[in-house]
């Protein structure tokens, strides 16, 4: 993990080369200011620099694994890698309220009445899905 967290640190550091350079160029060009990437560009530059801190700190809480080793082979990683959660059914119930909410926003804020009570369901459900049913933990 610590290989990934410098390979995405190395990305953020260059897109916010590219935002600053960006952002200067279209400001001194004959066409005015062009705001839209040069905010996408530092929203790339905060969301690489998130992952990359992300993958820094659990780097130091796990074992090292075989993307560390640069001698390392193919097998030295094989075998269980984790936990992961199984089929899950609240993920669409999240996406069916999220979508509501947006359709509220472009048709009327009154079906937000609707989209919210499915939003929290589908969080509640995904929160709380390993501690009933058959995901249950023993």
């Amino acid at each position: 993990m610590k290989e990934q967290g410098k390979i995405f640190a190395g990305f953020a550091i260059f897109i916010l080369a590219c935002a600053i350079t960006y952002g200067v160029w279209t400001t001194h060009s004959s066409h005015g200011t062009e705001a839209a990437g040069t905010t996408a560009l530092f929203l790339a530059f905060g969301l690489c620099a998130f992952i990359a801190f992300y993958l820094g700190f659990t780097a130091r809480r796990v074992d090292l694994g075989a993307g560390d080793n640069p001698e390392a082979e193919v097998s030295d990683d094989a075998g269980e890698q984790g936990f992961f959660a199984p089929h899950s059914w609240q993920p669409l119930s999240l996406a069916c309220g999220g979508a509501l909410a947006f359709l509220g926003v472009v048709f009327g804020w009154w079906l937000m009445f609707w989209s919210i009570p499915v939003i929290l369901i589908g969080l509640f459900g995904w929160t709380f899905e390993f501690y009933r049913g058959e995901n249950q933990n023993q």
